[in-house]
């Protein structure tokens, strides 16, 4: 019940944080959408003479909308405010709750690899908190630093540093557990950009304006840079979401520079977008991407690693023996695996016919990317996995 209880926990996390994410996402493409499209009033205006810097219309829902953005701020702030933080918080506090339940408290499953690294549960959870704090320290000091007044340079030197980091990861935690843990690295950067950068410097231009003060515009550059930053940030993030279902991406020799290169192809395209909502139409920019990806989709084919080889015919009494040794003790309707509740993505593999439905899921997780079992957790030989590349390659039969 215990366990049942915890895996329904987590479903609720997680779907808290695609809503959250949701909001946080879009609010922040809306805004950069905004800030990218506005216009200057036009000279000698209302707008104008109020201190407008751009303005634009929109239709949206049966309604007309004219957005305006001042220059520093207006001559006198309205008593309603709208601030847009909530998102960012509850987005970050959601997903580290699922890191938490998913991960960390099932460490030596999920984080742990004894083909990559021998790790203690503290040891990998360590190593994970570690790269999410150090990460926002590293950032924000270089933010600060002279480099933060050249933001491509800088862009291409955190760049770097997140490969860097995921290349280390990659050396000792699982390759899930190291991808997700970059996600949550720049998840991090991101939230702590809000609740750190962004909210504060708003809250001093708004307590300078009820002082009567004109508030210092640093405030605002520095809060319009690190919303830029997160806008470039959100759809390496989003990849790494869906990567866990995608084992030919963590699981690759060299997952670090996979992922390089798959964040590499999402900047490109989200410059594109950001680009051409200021009117500017370069075509390069998804070109690279899809170059990008392309060379992605090439070097992540799978390539079947030697086998030893079997000898006669093969039996399904045989694959059968196998997959109940070393995949049923989570594959089950009732998984007796120490922590897990249900079936990893539903998959069930203890009956002849649940064996003979997931023949080609098995072979592709056991056989091709060998990602399956976790960490090899029930420690499955080579032998054993050529036994069902076998199975598989005589058409997966029941004799």
């Amino acid at each position: 019940m215990d366990a049942h209880l915890l895996e329904f926990l987590g479903m609720l996390v997680r779907w808290l944080h695609v809503i959250a994410g949701i909001a946080w996402i879009g609010s922040s493409f809306y805004f950069i959408w905004l800030d990218n499209s506005l216009d200057p009033p036009p000279t000698g205006s209302d707008a104008a003479r109020k201190g407008v810097a751009g303005e634009l219309w929109a239709v949206h829902g049966g309604g007309f909308y004219n957005p305006q953005k001042y220059a520093v701020a207006p001559a006198a702030l309205p008593d309603k405010l709208h601030w847009f933080k909530w998102e960012a918080y509850a987005t970050w506090m959601s997903g580290t709750a699922l890191l938490v339940l998913v991960y960390w408290l099932h460490a030596q499953t999920m984080m742990v690899d004894p083909t990559i690294a021998v790790l203690t549960t503290w040891q990998a959870v360590g190593i994970g908190a570690a790269s999410m704090v150090g990460s926002w320290i590293v950032y924000d000091g270089l933010c600060r630093s002279p480099l933060g007044k050249n933001d491509p340079l800088l862009g291409v030197v955190v760049f770097g540093l997140m490969t860097l980091l995921a290349w280390e990861l990659g050396r000792t935690l699982g390759g899930r557990a190291a991808f997700i843990h970059i996600g949550a690295s720049i998840g991090t950067i991101m939230v702590a950009n809000v609740a750190m950068v962004i909210i504060p410097g708003q809250r001093k231009m708004v307590e300078a304006m009820r002082a009567g003060r004109l508030p210092d515009p640093i405030y605002g550059q520095r809060g319009k840079q690190r919303s830029v930053h997160n806008n470039y940030f959100v759809l390496p993030v989003l990849f790494i979401m869906i990567s866990n279902h995608y084992a030919s991406t963590y699981s690759h020799k060299q997952a670090w520079a996979v992922l390089a290169l798959f964040s590499a192809a999402a900047v490109s395209i989200r410059h594109f977008f950001n680009r051409r909502h200021k009117g500017v139409l370069e075509w390069r920019y998804p070109a690279i991407g899809a170059v990008l990806l392309g060379i992605v989709a090439w070097w992540t084919t799978p390539h079947l690693a030697p086998l030893p080889k079997v000898n006669g015919p093969v039996t399904f009494d045989q694959v059968r023996a196998i997959i109940g040794q070393r995949c049923v003790t989570c594959h089950s309707p009732s998984p007796t695996f120490t922590g897990i509740a249900q079936p990893p993505a539903g998959v069930l593999l203890y009956t002849p016919d649940a064996i003979m439905l997931n023949a080609q899921r098995l072979y592709q997780q056991v056989v091709v990317t060998r990602i399956m079992p976790l960490g090899n957790v029930t420690q499955i030989t080579d032998y054993e996995r050529a036994v069902i590349a076998a199975w598989v390659a005589d058409g997966a039969k029941i004799k």
